[in-house]
């Protein structure tokens, strides 16, 4: 029996996702959440440019939501630079005794993590004691990349020297916020948000204590590293244009150590422009997530997300409908799962049930 789906947040995940939704044999989509009062009352499928009509009305109302009793909440609300908010709403869920799978709190990806603060981690888990119900938070990265991928490979070794998961992407068709966050477009002399080390832990870290976990160790300290590219000359993105003497490039790593040494580290180059910053790591495609294991065996994987429909939508888009369908696919292993927080250590193979039709 398909199960059946309440989507909340109809942005840029949410309006790829949906059209995947509505022909999925193992999913029905019952109903649809959004916060923004223009697309209240209007169809679903007018908000995500298809053509027939979806014969569901985007709505504010969460009592409404809730009374149709969905198996799952698939939630792809903001980030958790709206902590509040997603909070509140998604504990209503919980409470009412509906699981909720969701790609907003990043944090949440590993909820044990010691920078996550209580009022983050305590409403969550009453409210899964409420209501019996049970709570999973992905992403791309933070998320599957960095905590699937590794600890898959992991599997395959005998001994782990050093693991490390690389996000290497070009930033240059990218419209997120990445100005403030991370500099990029901003002179050298400015200091980004996650610039600051407990900061870009707190952020991006969360899988760099859960590998450790499960690794069986317990990390000494989690240190991190910052570097910046300046650009020579003009380059142009999909947001504006980036002037000679500005940052158009960031290296990050986040790093587990353990007797005294790196053993765990998340690395993120970005760049505008795959010339820029041409000294730092690459592919051997653009555009990749990549995992480098020093081991018995040592591994090295890259996988490279794609759209191969002649849309002309680029790697960005594809890892973001990934990270999307990674929540949605989850529902009903979470569905089958004790209540309480949902980590990738708790789910089974999620092998995509409905995938191929």
């Amino acid at each position: 029996m398909a199960k059946r789906i309440v989507i909340w947040g109809t942005g840029f995940v949410g309006r790829m996702v949906i059209p995947e939704v509505l022909a999925h044999p193992e999913f029905e989509l019952v109903g649809v959440g959004v916060s923004n009062p223009a697309k209240v009352g209007r169809d679903v499928a007018e908000i995500c440019g298809l053509a027939q009509p979806a014969g569901i009305a985007a709505t504010d109302d969460v009592d409404a939501l809730i009374a149709l009793k969905p198996d799952a909440l698939v939630h792809y609300g903001p980030t958790a630079a709206h902590a509040d908010a997603n909070i509140d709403l998604i504990s209503r869920f919980l409470r009412a005794g509906i699981d909720v799978c969701s790609t907003a709190m990043t944090p949440w990806v590993w909820p044990k993590m010691h920078l996550n603060p209580p009022i983050w981690i305590d409403p969550i888990t009453q409210a899964c004691e409420a209501g019996q119900s049970s709570c999973f938070t992905t992403g791309i990265d933070p998320g599957f990349a960095n905590d699937l991928f590794p600890m898959t490979l992991m599997g395959l070794t005998s001994q782990v020297r050093q693991v490390r998961a690389s996000e290497l992407l070009d930033y240059t068709n990218y419209e997120g916020d990445y100005e403030f966050e991370m500099g990029i477009g901003r002179e050298p002399e400015y200091k980004p948000l996650l610039e600051n080390s407990d900061i870009l832990v707190f952020a991006w870290g969360a899988t760099v204590p859960m590998i450790a976990y499960a690794a069986g160790i317990e990390l000494d300290e989690i240190t991190t590293t910052w570097e910046k590219w300046v650009t020579p000359t003009e380059r142009k993105t999909i947001k504006g244009v980036i002037p000679p003497g500005h940052v158009a490039a960031v290296r990050f790593t986040i790093n587990g150590i353990y007797g005294g040494e790196t053993r765990i580290q998340l690395e993120h180059v970005n760049r505008i422009g795959q010339d820029a910053a041409p000294d730092w790591p690459s592919g051997t495609q653009d555009d990749v997530y990549r995992v480098d294991i020093q081991g018995t065996p040592s591994i090295f994987q890259e996988t490279a997300f794609r759209f191969t429909d002649g849309s002309g939508r680029d790697a960005a888009t594809a890892g973001c409908l990934a990270t999307g369908l990674r929540a949605l696919n989850a529902v009903p292993a979470v569905n089958d799962l004790a209540p309480g927080w949902v980590t990738p250590l708790d789910l089974p193979l999620i092998p995509g049930r409905g995938t191929i039709r």
